[in-house]
């Protein structure tokens, strides 16, 4: 691929002055706005919305959200009777605990509570949207593909439909990782370090963003990189340990459970095409070093990835997008809201002209066809319309092998889709020879 910056002596130094993305067209930002919030005072999908309404009042009451109990009349809602404890670290039900406080202790009222913990991810949708803009500008982008970038993410149904109606928190993750990414290459390495960090407690799907970013700074200091690496850690211990202490809270739950995240099995993993012939709800005997698959996966791609090092941004990019996928691509559990950490990533090299724009268009369209085979549509159901989201449920039930069937070649196109892209990032050609970050 030809660089497309040109000679590094005419390239402007990474300290110039960044310059922020202008709002092209008011209308668009406030039609955005306007869905999202319709979508999310109306949706919610009905384990996570459930969890997360639970997890906020136990925290706002000064409870331990780790540990499960039936809220049933705190919501006056039957399906709150057996509650699944929060599988997060401390940030994110910290600040479930606090809206909860200031929404719900006040209101009871449940569907402005459900509005109130969508809000962070909305403000998440619409920071990615100016941040990518802000990217691209600054890296010299065209305008009309910078404003095309800005709308995508503004409008786009992945987005709307993952964040806004379900309430998941992936924007957050994704907005944290991007955003480390951009200060690790202005030069403001203890903020990345600690952003970074930051989004790995909200949501550990970030974790594979680390090795990049380690080599990108091993490659110029190793003593960088090893402050880097303690900066992060430091940030871990602060962010996702030190709140059970401070807090009271008994980790021997989370501790017990720890070895769900590597024995759950299904959703867009290569688990469902394992399915067809045996259908596991958690993996038993043998079965269970599948789950470990993701380790050496990463590791070996980690050392291809970053075996030369990493120029300016868009090679670091290109590599986190590279480390992600892996990681997804060879988990056992993978639910569809996770692929928004590497959505605006892929955007940001679709609109410089460095992956074709049918890798973009994959990311999002098969996952968001895969949950509609897999009946999430109806989970969203469960705030308004508890009883309309049982009845379609049972009758979803009746189709499951033939669903099932449309799911599993839906991964088949997503693992094709996905390690495609995987190695469209490890050849590319680094922007760079000599590592310097070419802010315009």
């Amino acid at each position: 691929m030809e660089d497309r910056h040109g000679d590094p002596a005419d390239a402007p130094r990474p300290a110039g002055r960044w310059r922020s993305f202008a709002t092209p067209d008011r209308r668009i930002l406030l039609l955005s706005i306007v869905l999202q919030l319709a979508v999310a005072l109306l949706f919610g999908h009905s384990y996570d919305t459930r969890v997360f309404m639970g997890t906020g009042y136990l925290v706002g009451t000064g409870q331990n959200p780790y540990v499960g109990q039936d809220l049933s009349a705190a919501f006056h809602h039957l399906g709150f009777r057996t509650m699944t404890t929060v599988g997060y670290p401390p940030p994110w039900p910290l600040a479930l605990g606090l809206i909860y406080r200031v929404v719900h202790a006040v209101t009871a009222n449940i569907l402005v509570y459900n509005l109130a913990i969508k809000l962070p991810v909305i403000a998440a949708n619409v920071g990615l949207a100016y941040l990518v803009g802000a990217v691209l500008k600054n890296l010299g982008a065209a305008p009309a593909a910078t404003r095309k970038a800005w709308v995508f993410l503004l409008l786009n149904p992945f987005l709307l439909y993952f964040g806004a109606a379900w309430g998941q928190i992936d924007a957050l993750v994704a907005l944290g990782s991007l955003g480390a990414l951009v200060l690790l290459t202005r030069e403001r390495k203890d903020g990345s370090a600690g952003l970074l960090a930051l989004s790995m407690a909200v949501k550990p799907t970030a974790l594979p963003i680390l090795p990049a970013a380690l080599v990108y700074l091993a490659g110029r200091s190793l003593g960088q990189a090893a402050r880097y690496a303690a900066v992060f850690a430091a940030g871990v211990l602060v962010f996702a340990l030190l709140p059970f202490a401070v807090f009271g809270w008994d980790p021997t739950r989370v501790l017990r459970h720890l070895n769900a995240h590597f024995m759950m099995t299904g959703t867009m993993s290569f688990m469902t095409v394992v399915r067809l012939f045996r259908d596991p709800l958690l993996m038993q005997g043998h079965w269970w070093l599948l789950g470990l698959l993701w380790i050496p996966a990463l590791a070996v791609a980690t050392v291809i990835a970053l075996r030369h090092g990493v120029g300016g941004f868009d090679d670091l990019v290109a590599r986190s997008i590279a480390l992600v996928l892996v990681f997804f691509l060879t988990r056992t559990w993978l639910a569809e809201p996770n692929v928004i950490l590497i959505l605006p990533l892929v955007l940001i090299l679709t609109s410089l002209g460095e992956l074709k724009r049918r890798a973009l268009t994959a990311i999002w369209v098969i996952p968001l066809l895969f949950t509609v085979f897999n009946a999430s549509p109806l989970q969203l159901l469960f705030v308004t319309f508890p009883d309309a989201m049982q009845t379609s449920l049972t009758v979803f039930a009746r189709y499951e092998s033939t669903t099932l069937v449309v799911r599993a070649a839906l991964v088949l196109a997503w693992q094709l889709a996905g390690w495609w892209i995987v190695v469209s990032c490890l050849r590319r050609e680094r922007a760079s020879a000599t590592g310097t970050v070419r802010w315009n």
